[in-house]
């Protein structure tokens, strides 16, 4: 099989693209894996960790394919508004003037005096 000139550039520039994109984190954080892309695929390359939650094409298309029914019909949130996210758990509870915070809306904003060092929560903060 012969490749034509502007195959074999096309190859190339592919390559040095993706050894460019995967140099942009410290060297120990690099690795082979896969992700949810925005258009709800499973797409695997070499990159950054944090980038590649998935070790495998496999996890990738379990994960993904157990997202597709809406994980807030669970209603995981005790309060709030829950939205569907791409990103693991696959919901977001938001908790903004409930008067809880948490990942499920679950605790009660703090009504007392907050000691030195405490932080208060932004879901808590009234305006």
């Amino acid at each position: 099989m012969r490749l034509t000139i502007t195959a074999l550039f096309g190859i190339l520039l592919a390559c040095f693209c993706l050894s460019a994109y995967a140099m942009t984190c410290d060297p120990s954080q690099r690795k082979y894996g896969c992700t949810i892309s925005v258009e709800n695929k499973c797409r695997c390359y070499y990159g950054c960790k944090r980038e590649l939650p998935y070790d495998s094409l496999t996890d990738c298309n379990k994960d993904l394919n157990e997202r597709s029914s809406n994980a807030c019909n669970r209603r995981p949130c005790r309060r709030g508004i829950c939205t569907q996210t791409v990103l693991a758990p696959g919901f977001a509870c938001k908790c903004e003037g409930t008067g809880f915070y948490g990942n499920y809306c679950e605790k009660p904003c703090p009504t007392a005096r907050l000691h030195y060092g405490q932080v208060f929560p932004h879901e808590c903060v009234v305006i």
